[in-house]
């Protein structure tokens, strides 16, 4: 807890999420003295907002998919209800759990934790109420909020995922503005849970930040699932009421439901903190760092979502260490931002690393490309899955790009990002033994094609 005095410290931390407590841990444990300012709950959205509810509740939607369709795999289950309830409970559960054990970590680290809104008032310092906390080194972690668009009164009926998190009962139909990851997560849960989906993407396709073919495969799984993707398409305006919201598009249609939920990105948390007038270069919101994550400021160093770049938990984790590392003079590689993980949880997973095929083409020039089809993958058929493993190459090069879409591809991403991350040739990795049955499996076959050696030529 927050000592009465001021005091000096190696470093000043502002935000207690993935990236402020990685780095606090990594300092303290190197022997520098820490202080970690959280307005709210240690570990920030991650933990409380986003991916460990958003990941129970999608467990939860896989546990209702399992049930109701039990017979297929010769069970007879059927699902009687869904019980919002008994799924926060759970959910809450989980993150209890995983609160009280970080709380005991940052504890046990003998790090000056500080509860209140904290505000930087030179490049050295940061206010917190009445206390002034001096630091050799300030690093802001601030972190991301849920964006709505201008004109929507959020309410009951208007909601981002943080008030989804809480809802207390399965609408009968929602609307989700917004087909990037978070859009598409809450659109399998809800739809798991028995609502009827209907997706709005201004953009021509689902997951638009993915290789083409992921995007192709996933909205013909979710046409599959009766989810409704209607991609290309502007959002004009949206009417409440108290039983329901009338969502206008440019199109001229309009959609009725129960719920409408806004999904169209996170903006970063820097208004009002005094980043500028402490001399911190801000653009849009986003604070500029380098590949050190140094800012404009000399003593102040910035991770995580508000720092441009993929907004994933990893990365601001990954960042936190590097900065408690550069600062206690270890000289740490720079994160190549090009090899962090993406997955994204809803039914089917896609998990990817590295360029896509039209990045690549841009970068590379002559490339080469396969997939994989998961039909002719044992493990994939027991679990009834769709999808593929796709390999992006430079020309008679490395694998610059994995991308794979399916049940479960998410826990394939670790090997994908050591393939693109050590530059490996696809003979490198054919020559590995992948085990029988498993989908992992489909990384090494699809490598063995790509180094003229496939076995299941026709999947």
């Amino acid at each position: 807890m927050a000592r009465s005095t001021d005091q000096t410290y190696d470093i000043v931390i502002l935000g207690g999420g993935s990236g402020g407590y990685a780095c606090a841990l990594r300092a303290a444990e190197l022997g520098l003295n820490v202080a970690l300012v959280e307005k709210d709950k240690l570990g920030g959205t991650c933990l409380h907002r986003g991916c460990i509810p958003t990941k129970a509740l999608l467990h939860a939607a896989e546990v209702a998919d399992s049930a109701r369709e039990g017979a297929k795999f010769g069970v007879n289950t059927a699902l009687e209800s869904i019980d919002m309830a008994g799924v926060h409970k759970y959910k809450d559960g989980v993150i209890s759990r995983l609160h009280k054990g970080l709380q005991g970590l940052v504890q046990s680290a003998a790090i000056d934790y500080v509860e209140g809104e904290g505000r930087l008032s030179s490049p050295t310092t940061v206010t917190v109420g009445d206390r002034t906390l001096t630091g050799k080194h300030v690093v802001l972690a601030t972190g991301s909020y849920a964006k709505s668009l201008p004109g929507l009164e959020l309410g009951p009926r208007i909601m981002t995922s943080d008030q989804a998190l809480t809802l207390d009962f399965v609408p009968e139909k929602v609307v989700v503005l917004g087909g990037g990851v978070i859009g598409v997560e809450f659109a399998s849960v809800f739809n798991s849970f028995g609502a009827q989906v209907t997706i709005v993407e201004a953009l021509p396709r689902l997951v638009a930040a993915e290789d083409e073919a992921i995007s192709k495969q996933l909205e013909r799984s979710f046409k599959k699932r009766k989810i409704t993707s209607k991609t290309g398409v502007k959002f004009a305006a949206a009417t409440a009421s108290d039983d329901g919201v009338s969502v206008q598009l440019e199109s001229g249609e309009t959609i009725d439901a129960d719920l409408l939920l806004v999904a169209v990105g996170r903006g970063p948390v820097t208004d009002g903190l005094g980043y500028e007038e402490a001399g911190v270069k801000v653009d849009r919101g986003f604070v500029l760092a380098d590949e050190r994550c140094r800012t404009t400021a000399e003593s102040v160093r910035a991770v995580g979502d508000i720092v441009p770049g993929l907004q994933l938990a990893h990365r601001g984790f990954a960042q936190g260490i590097f900065v408690a590392e550069d600062i206690a003079g270890l000289e740490p590689a720079p994160l190549v931002e090009g090899t962090i993980p993406r997955v994204t949880y809803c039914d089917p997973e896609i998990a990817s690393v590295g360029l896509t095929e039209e990045q690549a083409k841009a970068e590379h020039g002559e490339i080469s490309t396969y997939e994989y089809n998961l039909g002719g993958n044992g493990k994939s058929q027991i679990l009834q899955t769709q999808g593929f493993v796709k390999l992006v190459r430079a020309e008679e090069g490395a694998v610059v790009g994995v991308h794979m879409i399916g049940a479960r591809m998410g826990e394939q991403v670790g090997e994908a990002q050591l393939i693109v991350g050590w530059e490996a040739l696809p003979d490198d990795v054919a020559s590995m033994i992948h085990a029988h049955p498993t989908q992992n499996e489909a990384l090494g076959e699809a490598h063995l094609a790509l180094a003229g050696k496939p076995l299941h030529a026709h999947a």
